[in-house]
């Protein structure tokens, strides 16, 4: 089957323009994983991380936390559940044991600074991560990149070089994935994505991505956000944008400044979708943008 056109679908078998239909999606499940699948988080300690962390270990994932910081300033009690590695991905290879006998892995990685900094941590600092991975036989690659932003690319060019690197990276490291998921073609008679969902849907529960990177390019992570002894309730602001704009996807499509009305998304939504891209064969390999995100999410708390 030839990729989308113009809303459409090419069909090889009869050489003649299909209408595009609507299939279902990849069903959510909610059994827990088997004990033999263990999740390592790259910047576990974070705020989108710990968030990751507190997730997989509630669907009862074995889960273990990389950072430079090792253990974990929370006190909250399923922080003790969490295995705490020290490493720095820019350093040495020492830090390579914390993969052994993980299965998949989420990045949360990044940073700012310099234009030469940032691009050493968003993304010299990941593609170490993926390609380490990618030898110690890792399954599936979650990166948590991030949406672009206009002007701000420009403005923290060694930010956006640095992540769009990394996605680079993982697409060619891990190679069922590639374009954004609505614009995946799968070379079958049987297999056919929806052309109207923003991320894409697979019809076949029973067809898994053995080997698949996944990239989440989220904008505004808003939730509350721990400070030293501080509580940051960053969602006062996001919450309220959240729901406005996602409401406007039109306006994202206008020149220079459409990338402004790149909606919010809450770090509990990224956190399950994350989790779930981690861990579920069936979930679409590619890049999800922030709609995508919001509809994963939402499918879940169904």
């Amino acid at each position: 089957m030839g990729g989308p056109k113009n809303g459409r679908f090419l069909s090889t078998e009869s050489n003649k323009i299909d209408e595009p239909f609507k299939v279902e999606e990849a069903e959510t499940v909610n059994v827990p994983p088997p004990p033999s699948e263990k999740l390592l988080v790259l910047g576990g300690n974070g705020f989108v991380g710990s968030h990751i962390c507190r997730e997989a270990l509630n669907r009862g994932l074995a889960v273990a936390s990389l950072s430079r910081s090792g253990g974990s300033s929370l006190h909250d009690s399923w922080a003790k559940n969490v295995t705490w590695h020290k490493g720095n991905l820019l350093s040495s290879d020492s830090w390579k044991e914390a993969l052994d006998g993980v299965t998949s892995v989420i990045s949360c990685i990044g940073g700012f600074g310099s234009n030469s900094y940032m691009y050493k941590i968003n993304g010299t600092a990941n593609i170490n991560a993926i390609r380490a991975a990618g030898d110690k036989g890792v399954k599936r690659f979650v990166y948590i990149s991030a949406a672009d932003f206009g002007l701000a690319n420009y403005l923290l060019k060694g930010y956006y070089e640095g992540k769009r690197a990394a996605e680079t990276e993982l697409l060619t490291k891990f190679p069922y994935g590639g374009g954004l998921c609505d614009s995946l073609a799968l070379a079958s008679n049987n297999m056919k994505l929806s052309s109207s969902s923003s991320y894409g849907a697979l019809p076949f529960k029973d067809f898994a991505f053995s080997i698949a990177g996944v990239i989440l390019r989220p904008g505004f992570i808003h939730g509350t956000r721990t400070v030293g002894s501080m509580k940051l309730p960053l969602g006062v602001i996001g919450s309220p944008l959240e729901m406005v704009l996602q409401h406007a996807k039109p306006l994202n499509q206008l020149p220079l400044v459409g990338p402004l009305f790149t909606p919010p998304v809450n770090v509990t939504a990224v956190a399950k979708v994350a989790v779930r891209a981690a861990t579920d064969p069936v979930f679409p390999p590619g890049i999800v943008d922030v709609y995508g995100i919001q509809r994963f999410s939402q499918q879940m708390s169904r």
